[in-house]
């Protein structure tokens, strides 16, 4: 993703669910970038532009042990 992108995706997350948020480029992709909040991974937000129509899908799992 470009870097416009991950300052807006960075921007939703902090305003949306918490300022703790951070949204990083993913090393040789260009379609996607890791979320974290503080230094835990958690999940991956994906870029979809199919038909012209620009989204982005987060994508989050969690483990039985976490609950």
């Amino acid at each position: 993703m470009k870097a416009e992108e991950l300052k807006k995706l960075d921007a939703y997350f902090k305003k949306t669910l918490n300022p703790a948020i951070t949204v990083k480029a993913r090393p040789r992709k260009d379609d996607s970038a890791e979320v974290y909040m503080g230094d835990e991974f958690l999940g991956v937000v994906y870029k979809d532009d199919e038909d012209g129509d620009l989204s982005y899908n987060f994508s989050m799992a969690i483990l039985d042990v976490d609950l």
